[in-house]
């Protein structure tokens, strides 16, 4: 894998209206491996602000954890069969977070990462959401000449 990368994220959520709630973000970002573990830096613009966060994404064959610093804070932890508490800080206050992974499938070739992740997600002890994590990290290479952050987001 090449240092610059263009990261793709869609992540799913199923339980909290009729259908699902998707959004999807492609962003450039940069990848390094060291010994058997796995680093992404990007960085992502939240809907509806101009303010960034930080992205460091960590992970070897079974276990991913995503921190985010700046307009959110959080450090989630997916490990398959395992539940995983944390504290989302948000500018509007914090949440407690049970993350229980059901499902993690990470696939690497020297072109591209794919990750898959299954879980459900609880606040403040209370099962809130279903959840899907799809991540494709791929070689850079030019898009349109643009090299910006993309996001859309699906109700079906």
């Amino acid at each position: 894998m090449d240092k610059d990368v263009w990261v793709l994220v869609e992540g799913t959520q199923f339980g909290a209206t009729p259908g699902e709630d998707k959004v999807e973000i492609l962003t450039p970002g940069s990848y390094y491996k060291k010994k058997d573990h796995h680093c992404l830096l990007y960085d992502e613009v939240m809907e509806g602000t101009d303010e960034i966060t930080k992205n460091i994404v960590r992970f070897d064959d079974d276990m991913l954890s995503i921190s985010k610093k700046g307009f959110t804070n959080v450090e989630m932890v997916f490990e398959k069969n395992k539940r995983n508490m944390t504290n989302y800080v948000t500018p509007y206050g914090s949440l407690l977070l049970g993350i229980d992974t059901d499902r993690i499938d990470i696939r690497h070739d020297e072109d591209s990462i794919n990750i898959d992740i299954d879980y459900a997600l609880d606040i403040n002890y209370e099962h809130m959401l279903n959840c899907k994590i799809k991540m494709e990290i791929r070689n850079s290479f030019p898009m349109n000449g643009s090299l910006h952050q993309e996001t859309r987001r699906k109700r079906t």
